[in-house]
């Protein structure tokens, strides 16, 4: 059980989780901002919206996701019982469509026809895509090039469902790049674009759109906990890049005081190497900053130039992460940790082997991390861990990373 006081409702009304959030955007786009933030909320309080949202949860996404009990992996760690959350399972392969499909049907509701959106891992990209496709959206995709390279797949099925995938060739050619065009084009055009964000982060109110979005994931998981198990879990596991399938999960459960949230970001090569990208974990380079119009932990040097980060996850590789994580982690409601590259290949083999799910890299992550804590837990006890995403777009990296006799 964790020892913590219970954080307050949060964001506030200027987007503030705390000290983090808030927005720290170019005056251009500040009445931009004001008109998400405004037909957001009249969208979520209208009936017809919110329930063309869930209808196509049903029929097009098809949720609600299951949850999978790991009999194999619980029996040889020897601890812990371990449950999966089925996000691999949704429509696209990832959790990343439930707010592509939200955001999509608001640009639609606000007559904006044309949509921008950043991608790592390629998921967010490909949700966008589908989105904009059922919606009939024209759909732009900024995507870092070094990205392109590991993620071909995904950039493939971007093509094929309409979208013009652009490649950013500015600075580590990942993740943080790929905003920052993001953000330049939507600031050029932003009287008919909407810039459809994929993660937890970003200026208010896209933090707390995300969430919304996601939320479904820890209702249902709550939920089916309590129907097909009988309790709710011990501690509940997801990884953490931006962070919008952690909030996701973390969010239902936040008021169950008994129930741990553990959010796990990349460790790359390890943290004395400096090559990784985990914003809490490296007291050397993590503080709170400013990036990409909000503020929360960001790898920096001495000088608060932001730095480059590591991490065989394209979706992990990021050096920030969304305000509210932030804010969780300062009231100890939720605890970060870290898994290596290495520990989260081999959770992404183990996970293959055992329970023959191939996972993402991402969420491998989460997966070692359940591996790590499992043997050390009495056999009575419930891990949850969010799988965010399945793996077959990393398999050309983890050949690279391991070779073909795996």
């Amino acid at each position: 059980m964790s020892d913590h006081s219970m954080p307050a409702q949060v964001p506030d009304a200027r987007g503030y989780y705390g000290e983090y959030g808030g927005r720290f955007v170019p005056e251009t786009l500040m009445p931009a901002l004001d008109e998400l933030t405004e037909s957001f909320q009249s969208a979520l309080a209208d009936p017809d919206f919110m329930g063309r949202y869930e209808h196509l949860q049903a029929t097009y996404v098809g949720r609600p996701t299951p949850i999978t009990y790991a009999a194999q992996l619980s029996k040889t760690l020897g601890g812990a019982q371990i449950y999966l959350k089925r996000e691999d399972l949704a429509h696209t392969g990832a959790h990343k469509i439930n707010n592509a499909l939200g955001q999509a049907l608001l640009a639609e509701r606000m007559g904006k026809r044309r949509v921008i959106a950043e991608t790592g891992a390629g998921q967010h990209g490909v949700a966008s895509a589908t989105a904009a496709a059922l919606l009939g959206l024209d759909c732009h995709v900024y995507m870092g090039s070094v990205d392109i390279a590991r993620q071909r797949p995904n950039v493939f099925r971007m093509k094929l469902l309409g979208a013009e995938v652009i490649p950013v060739e500015s600075g580590s050619k990942t993740l943080k790049d790929a905003i920052n065009e993001a953000i330049r084009d939507w600031v050029a055009n932003v009287e008919d674009t909407f810039y459809l964000l994929g993660s937890a982060l970003g200026p208010h109110p896209y933090p707390l759109i995300v969430r919304t979005f996601q939320s479904v994931i820890g209702i249902e998981a709550r939920q089916q906990m309590l129907d097909e198990v009988g309790q709710l879990p011990d501690v509940c596991i997801a990884c953490v890049g931006g962070g919008s399938n952690a909030i996701g999960l973390f969010h239902a459960f936040r008021d169950d005081d008994a129930v741990d949230l553990i959010g796990v970001e990349a460790g790359g090569l390890g943290i004395p190497s400096g090559e990784h990208a985990a914003r809490f974990a490296d007291p050397n380079l993590g503080r709170p900053g400013v990036l990409h119009g909000t503020r929360s932990f960001v790898l920096q040097d001495a000088d608060g130039q932001i730095r480059e980060t590591h991490s065989v996850s394209a979706g992990l590789d990021y050096a920030s992460v969304g305000p509210e994580h932030a804010y969780l982690r300062d009231m100890e409601r939720a605890f970060y940790t870290t898994a290596t590259d290495e520990e989260a290949l081999a959770a992404f083999q183990t996970l293959c082997r055992q329970e023959g799910i191939i996972p993402a890299l991402e969420s491998s992550h989460a997966v070692a991390e359940a591996i790590k804590r499992a043997p050390t837990m009495p056999k009575d006890a419930i891990i949850l861990v969010n799988l965010s995403g399945r793996g077959d777009k990393d398999l050309d990296t983890v050949i690279h990373e391991i070779g073909e006799d795996a």
